[in-house]
């Protein structure tokens, strides 16, 4: 399809969700999440000249073709496991390397359908695309977010906005929270997982991987407007059942 092509038929769909009454009207939560993609095989020099946007000249037009050269590598942080034995276990999160892109999103609180969108390599920072994922047409203030969205810039950008933020605190190095924050984070935590529901549904059920070459190819918008209409049926059959 024509470049834009799945963003029109997103923005088409979002008019006919306002028009049916789903208002975003409950404040909107922001997350991103990593979508893999075919790693590519490449030698050191191949790496380097990949991190840098470039091509090694050795490259010949058919293995140009198989490089993935918009996606990146990342570091993926899982679940910590504890190690040691007694008094002296501690918690060492685990680390896994991912090569893709990343799907960043905003939903809309009351209805958990995406609002906004913005696809980028998995290398890219989540703080700096939130701009780019605000919904306008939301009617509460209120933004909940990770600690990653916690910076001046985007605490200043959410007030431009007349926008309220509902970041997380990270727990400093070696220290505890005080109780207070710790209370506030947990009351976000519980809003901002209905975020992750989103991507789990998308990966489990849609088995969103990218097997394609490119970012051009990657049709992450087209699995966003997937997941809203079946957002949309779930809504449908609630309201007709109640």
């Amino acid at each position: 399809m024509r470049a834009g092509a799945f963003d029109r038929l997103f923005e088409r769909f979002d008019r006919h969700l306002r028009e049916q009454g789903y208002l975003a009207m409950g404040g909107q939560i922001v997350d991103a999440t990593i979508v893999q993609a075919r790693r590519p095989r490449l030698t050191a020099r191949e790496k380097e000249a990949l991190a840098r946007g470039e091509r090694t000249d050795d490259w010949k037009e058919q293995r140009a073709r198989q490089i993935d050269r918009d996606g990146r590598w990342t570091l993926k942080r899982g679940r910590k496991r504890r190690t040691g034995k007694g008094s002296r276990r501690q918690a060492e999160a685990i680390v896994v390397p991912e090569f893709g892109y990343k799907n960043h999103l905003s939903i809309d609180r009351a209805h958990g359908f995406v609002c906004r969108f913005a696809v980028t390599h998995a290398a890219a920072h989540d703080g700096h695309q939130l701009t780019y994922v605000l919904d306008p047409d939301n009617t509460a203030s209120a933004v909940w977010a990770d600690s990653a969205y916690r910076s001046r810039a985007n605490r200043a950008a959410l007030e431009r906005c007349g926008l309220m933020p509902a970041f997380q605190h990270a727990k400093p190095k070696g220290k505890a929270l005080p109780a207070h924050i710790r209370r506030g984070n947990v009351t976000r935590a519980r809003i901002r997982c209905r975020i992750e529901h989103v991507f789990a549904a998308q990966k489990r059920r849609f088995h969103l991987v990218i097997g394609s070459v490119g970012l051009a190819r990657a049709r992450i918008a087209l699995v966003n407007l997937a997941y809203n209409l079946t957002r949309l049926v779930f809504w449908e059959r609630r309201l007709a059942a109640g």
